[in-house]
Formats: C-alpha cells, structure tokens, sequence
C-alpha cells in the first residue's frame, strides 16, 4: 500500500467511525473505489460525476441511479448503447463495458459511486456484483 493510500484509508475510516458508520469495508471500498472510478470512468462522467455536457450522463444526483443497481452492475461490465435518459436529459453515447474489472472492483466502484452521489451509507456487497452482473434492466 502507498503511504496515500495509507493515509487515505485511515481518514475515510476515521470520517466513517465519527459519522457512525459500521461497515469494515466501507472505508476501504470508498478509496478503492475512487481510484477504480477515476481511471475507468472520471474521464467521460468527470471527477466530480457531473457528466460531459449533452454527451455522458451525470452520476451525481442522477435519477436513473436509484433502484437500479443490478443494471448499472451490468452496464459497467458489458456496456451499453443507445439512447438513456438521466435527469429528464436524453444521452446517446454509447458506453464501452470493461469484462476486466473484477466483482470486487465492480462493488468497489459502486460503493464510490453511491455513498458520494446518492446517499447510500454502505459498501455494495460483491456477492450482489455476483448475482446481479448478468440482469440488464434497460
């Protein structure tokens, strides 16, 4: 572990500890999770998860986010093409899928994505990446 990454996980478990959160896995999924979602996805839905103009959807505060976990678990891994709407906005850019990321970076990349954009207090289980990975819902 880089000593960033020492630093970063021990002031994630401190924030998650003072804040009441339990979860052993919670602060080591958020690092983890922002380094996967910065190399695999901040380039088209940006840093900040606020998307790219009209071409890539936002994450932060994203409608299309809740109740569709077992989606966005597939989408990640396979892709997907054509037209979405987030936010009342129509997108139409196709997404490459990414079959190398594992379960677990999968869940780490969820749990990034949850707790930072839409208010999720817990680490996405890698059993439900498992279960969920082969339901596209779109």
């Amino acid at each position: 572990m880089k000593f960033k990454d020492f630093i970063l996980t021990g002031y994630a478990a401190i924030m998650m500890a003072a804040c009441g959160k339990h979860d052993p896995r919670l602060a080591q999924y958020m690092v983890q999770g922002e380094q996967l979602y910065n190399l695999h996805c901040s380039n088209c839905h940006q840093p900040d998860g606020k998307g790219f103009g009209l071409l890539y959807p936002p994450l932060a505060n994203a409608d299309y986010l809740k109740d569709k976990k077992d989606s966005i678990i597939c989408i990640i891994r396979n892709g997907m093409s054509g037209p979405v709407t987030v936010n009342g906005q129509i997108y139409d850019q196709a997404m490459p899928g990414n079959e190398k990321l594992t379960d677990l970076e999968i869940a780490e990349i969820l749990t990034y994505i949850y707790v930072t954009w839409d208010g999720e207090n817990e680490a996405t289980d890698v059993n439900m990446v498992r279960s969920g990975a082969g339901r596209c819902g779109f």
